[in-house]
């Protein structure tokens, strides 16, 4: 088949194509980049407004008239695509809005790619109207908002994905989802606020290329290396405030025992190297589920403290802190895991085993792609 995929998040669309060309399928992405990550792209749509004189530029004539330079450029970009965007037998866009464009430009968008292809999807994997009005209604645990909800975070708002809950952008949603052939959950996150929707067609878990992440049996010979990669932007929507309170009391008590190394905002191949020594990798904590950056470091055995809560795992039917490590929003919790592995380092050996077990299993780059193939042609209309 031919297949084009929209919009990259974190790695999934290209971990995802490289598992269907490896079934000898013929897939294309169109995207932006993902922010400051640069993942690989076949049709790149560049962002020229985000910086210096430009920016200025686009934002006062946004401010005196509303309209938004970037976008009318980004679309400008996609038109000039109309021959490499058409006649796939399979288009699947990432996000309701992949560009992050305005509504009117987002559904322009849309509407320019699936009219000129066959059977739309889309994944729920990011912030979208239905993740978000759920986190927003629903009396939870805890959720992405809960920074939000907490007054912690009044700088980075956009990072939550608010503006899904805008009448633009829920009538977005509706046109989009009208228009779809169904929609596809990444992980439990995405998976619980979508059961029992019309256009559910089920949980794929993250692909991920264990082919290019080798393992590597951990070596505990002197320190525990523990690694805390910070993105500036989604600094209280992570958790890194609350990783933060809890390494200042572990490097005060076992100072002698651990070494902490603390990145912000590197692109993704020097994110992975930067992790590559360490034992211990701390990922984030409003989560159920494990996202890329935690899969990724799982397949090269870290031990990540991550989201791994009650509903994943009765989904996979496996053990508390046997795989993962859950990331509860409470400094102490947290520290008291650390302490936990710390006085346990064989816990870690064991765990960063079972760690890449798991993602060899339940998240193979090859098999996601089988499963995504089988739902798309159960579920084509031409």
């Amino acid at each position: 088949m031919n297949i084009l995929l929209v919009g990259e998040y974190s790695r999934l669309h290209n971990s995802l194509k490289e598992g269907l060309v490896k079934l000898n399928h013929n897939v294309t992405i169109v995207a932006t980049y993902d922010g400051f990550k640069k993942y690989d792209v076949d049709l790149l749509i560049e962002k020229k407004y985000q910086k210096g004189v430009k920016k200025k530029i686009k934002n006062l004539l946004y401010k005196l008239t509303g309209f938004d330079l970037e976008s009318f450029n980004i679309k400008q970009q996609i038109q000039q695509l109309h021959s490499q965007l058409g006649g796939y037998d399979v288009l699947q866009f990432i996000n309701e809005a992949p560009f992050g464009c305005t509504v009117k430009v987002e559904t322009q968008i849309f509407d320019f790619i699936a009219s000129r292809n066959n059977n739309a999807y889309l994944l729920s994997c990011g912030t979208d109207y239905i993740s978000v009005n759920y986190a927003n209604d629903k009396d939870l645990r805890y959720s992405i908002l809960t920074p939000y909800k907490n007054n912690k975070d009044k700088t980075h708002i956009n990072a939550y994905g608010l503006k899904f809950l805008k009448p633009k952008f829920r009538a977005l949603h509706y046109h989009i989802y009208d228009k779809i052939n169904g929609v596809i959950a990444s992980d439990i996150d995405y998976h619980l606020p979508l059961e029992n929707h019309p256009k559910y067609l089920g949980l794929i878990p993250n692909p991920i290329n264990i082919d290019s992440l080798n393992f590597e049996e951990l070596k505990i010979t002197d320190k525990i290396i523990i690694f805390h990669g910070i993105n500036i932007q989604n600094y209280y929507k992570k958790g890194n405030d609350i990783f933060e309170k809890a390494l200042d009391i572990i490097k005060q008590k076992y100072s002698d025992k651990i070494k902490v190394i603390t990145v912000k905002n590197l692109p993704y191949s020097e994110y992975i190297k930067a992790y590559n020594l360490s034992h211990i990798l701390l990922d984030q904590i409003y989560a159920y589920d494990q996202g890329y950056n935690a899969l990724e470091a799982m397949a090269k055995g870290k031990v990540v403290f991550t989201g791994a809560e009650k509903e994943w795992l009765k989904h996979y039917n496996v053990k508390e802190d046997t795989i993962v490590i859950n990331a509860l929003p409470d400094a102490v919790s947290i520290v008291e895991k650390l302490e936990w592995l710390i006085k346990n380092p064989g816990k870690i050996i064991e765990i960063s085993k079972n760690a890449r077990q798991f993602v060899e299993e339940h998240h193979h780059y090859i098999q996601s792609a089988k499963h995504y193939l089988n739902i798309w042609k159960s579920h084509n209309k031409v």
